[in-house]
């Protein structure tokens, strides 16, 4: 790999695979700018379970510094900060976007398997202050008729606890394939910014 050549990670969600949603389309626009792109099949996405993503995440992305990015959906944004929480303090990453990030009780769960699933990732605490020495370049975009991420609360610890820079989508529901999302322009938009 060249020196200095920018990398990124995307991280999918919950139930969601590598070729699910808006992730190959971003990784095309990514690769046709010189970037190195990983999407990682994240193990049992039906059951996804903290120690086993923020492991495999750990497995995937072996060495990182300041020409690293981070993307992450759903539950790969909680996988991510987790992940970057364990990093040692003298490691930097370049940044991170977050899409349909959660911290707080899901709504519209259909089951109560579903409520047991997402239990640890919500009552888990994350020490935001050790992934802000990582980093100061976050970004988290949220879709303003999102059916199961509470819109409020959650920018608010994005934006409070991480200085995140905050974007509001319109309509764009959870942002997955369900939702007509195939492409996402704002995460490209942001990343290069971010990545200059």
């Amino acid at each position: 790999m060249e020196k200095n050549q920018k990398i990124v990670y995307i991280i999918h969600g919950w139930s969601d695979s590598q070729q699910g949603s808006w992730f190959p389309w971003l990784k095309t626009e990514l690769e046709t700018r010189g970037f190195k792109v990983y999407v990682p099949s994240m193990p049992d996405a039906d059951e996804p379970k903290i120690e086993v993503w923020v492991g495999h995440l750990a497995k995937v992305s072996k060495v990182v510094d300041e020409n690293t990015y981070f993307v992450g959906h759903s539950i790969g944004c909680q996988t991510i900060l987790r992940y970057l929480e364990k990093l040692v303090e003298k490691e930097k990453i370049g940044g991170a976007i977050f899409v349909a990030g959660w911290f707080t009780k899901l709504t519209n769960l259909e089951t109560e398997e579903e409520e047991k699933i997402a239990e640890p990732w919500v009552e888990t605490p994350i020490n935001f202050a050790r992934i802000k020495r990582i980093t100061k370049n976050f970004v988290a975009i949220f879709s303003d008729n999102d059916p199961f991420v509470p819109l409020n609360k959650n920018t608010e610890v994005f934006r409070d606890k991480l200085g995140a820079k905050i974007i509001i989508e319109h309509g764009k529901g959870h942002m997955i394939k369900e939702d007509g999302i195939t492409e996402l322009s704002v995460v490209l938009r942001e990343l290069l910014k971010m990545a200059k």
